[in-house]
């Protein structure tokens, strides 16, 4: 099969399928029927307890316990779910699961209602966009031979967020929280379904702050503005086989975020303060969605659908990028150093080029000021598409004496990544930052890089007795091409590069009922991580295993599972937020490197009470990752010897919630272990982040059966700690933080 198809016919696909939809619905207007549902991976915490493999499910009951509107609040209650903190909010985060890269949670699968929502992801898969996660409804963590149906990232997993649902019935709700640093949130909604099968949904949330952070000699806030507006509409009659939605979703945000962190005597002596150099650092995204559903219930075990996307992103972070040694580049020929490298060097007690210690600590305090066009400012100025047509197919029987569930899905993709970027040339004087140098659009990045791909997977569950056992496959095309352009808008070719993968990724997962309430599980898959358009780069694969129990007695549930992953080749992505010395987009091959852990999670309810109910939370991971070979030095690797550590993969995490529910009154604690990490392979002086203990609370009355009043507080015990290192020096954690509101329902 031909695999590669141009942009036209994918837009012709796309338009076509849609009117397809829309005539067979035709048909069924004075049918019965059913709705359709936001789609899912495992559907509830129910399901993923019984799947062979390992899952999880995080509803909306659990997510009304603290509110946050941080993702990485929510999924570090996951079993080996890593993060990277870098501004506090999760506006962008970094999420890793099962020991692969945090950096901009670009090596694991992201969805949304099961579609691919990273901005381009095969081309460009760094989370540039992320999700408003106040409007989710659900989160899904899937790993494992489970994961085989998400890609193209399989190492690791799966996270997907199930947006609002159509209410089924007429009605809305209101949400309300204000907080310290002028923080509020809105979040409103109104729909429901009508006897004829039409259903909408109208939805809107606004996020707004400015910032715990200061910046020297400014009044400049640090915070952020996002506005998100989601729409749908359904039609699904009563028992008709036929449904159909269209969801459309915009969203803007403007925040003042920064890569430059801070020096570690500076962090010690306050970790909330910004360099005077940041105060221009600005990013501005928008993002639109467009997703057309279709479902058709062939028979009772039968069903297949059908699913239209298009994302588009455009953003513009405007930020400082580094610091040129001898003062005389002009914005079309920079020569400096990122800040990276000044960070590096004041912390050890270096100078750097034409500048001694006391004046690069002297030019991050704004006391000294700096030559001409010695300070670099870039627009980072990118647009994003991500479209395609995914169709799905699931059975349900008994064939050969056991039952089957068998499921299997192709996706049509194609994603870009639109640079067009700008750097301008500042000078400090006097603390402050004045324009010396106009940059020629196109002079920091001027290229189109953009992947096609089909992907494909089966899957069948099949129950025999006490057994169940899931094998799959899953197979991955992709053609990746980049081309750089020359002479600013002219766009005149300067040069291009392609790479090419073909991959099959089989897997097997296997559970056996030993007890009613005990089941055994294991399983094996190959993962996959797709390659960049470098010419040579291989992509990453490993070989992946799990093993474990699971047990249910009541209210008690108990999980154990450990996990490796065999990589066959470590996969290194630069980008501007690794802090590396290295060309944006170029890739780097790591050989072979070893990961592996242990996930433990125990949930009870330690009240004998039927008046009250104590729901206890136990989270637990044990990582270890490392190389197995040595590797030259590299621009992104650095020098690696065998047996160096993978970085930010922490060594323990531990969460435990505890929560008081009476009624009427509800109230949670909640305190969260993690690790100091490695930031790099070679873990030096200054290349470890600090271990760190966040204790959040939370609680909430419902004072009538409509109305709900909540409070919270995040890091409890005000802690200040080093969460990372990149892009560009230490990087702290939210202060403790108060905030309370109100839910309304009518």
């Amino acid at each position: 099969m031909n695999t590669r198809f141009s942009r036209t016919t994918l837009a012709s696909a796309i338009a076509l399928g849609a009117l397809q939809m829309a005539s067979t619905l035709a048909v069924a207007q004075d049918a019965l029927g059913s709705s359709v549902e936001e789609v899912t991976i495992v559907g509830s915490l129910e399901e993923a307890r019984k799947i062979a493999g390992s899952a999880h499910f995080i509803g909306e009951e659990q997510l009304r316990q603290f509110a946050y509107s941080d993702v990485q609040r929510i999924v570090r209650e996951v079993p080996g779910v890593s993060l990277q903190i870098e501004d506090g909010y999760g506006l962008r985060p970094n999420i890793g699961i099962r020991g692969v890269a945090t950096e901009r949670s670009g090596r694991i699968t992201l969805l949304e209602d099961n579609v691919l929502i990273a901005p381009a992801p095969y081309s460009a898969p760094s989370a540039y966009y992320f999700p408003t996660m106040g409007r989710m409804a659900a989160v899904e963590v899937v790993k494992g031979p489970a994961a085989i149906t998400q890609g193209p990232y399989t190492i690791g997993g799966a996270l997907n967020m199930a947006s609002t649902p159509i209410p089924r019935e007429m009605g809305g709700t209101w949400l309300t929280e204000v907080g310290q640093d002028a923080t509020y949130r809105v979040h409103a909604t109104y729909g429901g379904r009508s006897d004829n099968g039409v259903g909408f949904l109208i939805e809107a949330h606004q996020w707004q702050s400015d910032g715990f952070q200061t910046i020297d000699r400014s009044d400049a806030t640090t915070g952020l503005d996002v506005t998100d507006f989601t729409a749908k509409l359904s039609y699904a009659p009563l028992g008709s086989p036929h449904a159909i939605e269209l969801k459309l979703q915009l969203a803007d945000q403007d925040s003042n975020q920064s890569y430059l962190g801070l020096t570690d005597n500076d962090f010690g002596d306050d970790s909330l303060r910004r360099y005077g150099l940041s105060e221009l650092d600005n990013i501005a995204t928008e993002h639109e969605q467009a997703i057309l559903r279709y479902s058709f219930d062939v028979t009772e075990n039968f069903s297949l659908t059908a699913t239209a996307y298009n994302n588009t992103h455009q953003r513009n972070w405007f930020k400082t990028e580094g610091l040129d040694l001898d003062g005389s580049a002009n914005a079309d020929s920079y020569s400096g150093k990122s800040w990276a490298s000044v960070i590096d060097a004041v912390n050890l007690g270096n100078g750097l080029g034409a500048y001694s210690h006391e004046q690069l600590q002297g030019i991050l305090d704004g006391s000294v000021d700096t030559p001409t066009g010695s300070v670099q400012l870039r627009s980072n100025n990118r647009e994003y598409y991500s479209r395609g047509l995914q169709f799905g197919a699931n059975w349900v029987g008994d064939f050969g004496g056991a039952q089957h569930e068998i499921s299997a899905g192709l996706r049509f993709h194609e994603d870009e990544e639109d640079r067009f970027q700008r750097n301008d040339t500042y000078s400090q004087r006097a603390g402050k930052l004045g324009l010396d140098s106009l940059g020629t659009e196109g002079n920091a990045g001027n290229q189109v890089q953009s992947a096609e791909a089909l992907a494909f997977f089966i899957r069948d569950e099949i129950t025999f007795g006490d057994w169940t056992v899931s094998p799959g496959i899953r197979f991955e095309d992709i053609d990746q091409d980049r081309t750089r352009f020359k002479n600013g808008a002219a766009r005149d070719f300067r040069d291009g590069r392609t790479n090419t993968a073909q991959v099959w990724l089989p897997g097997i997962g296997v559970s056996y009922q030993a007890t009613p309430g005990l089941s055994l599980i294991g399983g094996v898959h190959k993962g996959f991580t797709a390659p960049s358009n470098s010419p040579g780069v291989e992509e990453e694969v490993a070989i992946n295993y799990e093993l474990g129990a699971r047990f249910q007695d009541g209210s008690l549930a108990a999980e154990l599972i450990a996990f490796v992953s065999d990589y066959d080749n470590l996969l290194g992505q630069c980008t501007a937020s690794s802090g590396s010395d290295c060309i944006i987009g170029d890739a780097f091959n790591g050989d072979a490197a070893t990961v592996s852990g242990l996930e433990a999670l125990l949930t009870a309810d330690l009240s004998q009470n039927p008046a009250y109910r104590l729901p206890l939370t136990l989270s637990y991971t044990r990582i270890d990752g490392e190389f197995d070979t040595s590797i030259a030095d590299t621009d992104f690797f650095g020098a690696v010897e065998a047996g160096d550590p993978l970085p930010y993969l922490p060594e323990n995490q531990l969460r435990i919630a505890l929560g008081l529910e009476t009624g009427q009154w509800t109230a949670y604690m909640s305190a969260n272990y993690v690790d100091d990490v490695c930031v790099r392979a070679s873990c030096g002086a200054f290349e470890r982040t600090d271990d760190s203990l966040t204790i959040d609370l939370s609680t909430s009355y419902q004072l009538s059966p409509l109305i709900n009043l909540f409070a919270r507080v995040e890091n409890l015990t005000d802690t200040h700690d080093i969460m990372g290192r990149q892009p560009y020096g230490a990087r702290p954690n939210k202060e403790r933080t108060l905030s309370a509101g109100l839910r309304l329902n009518f």
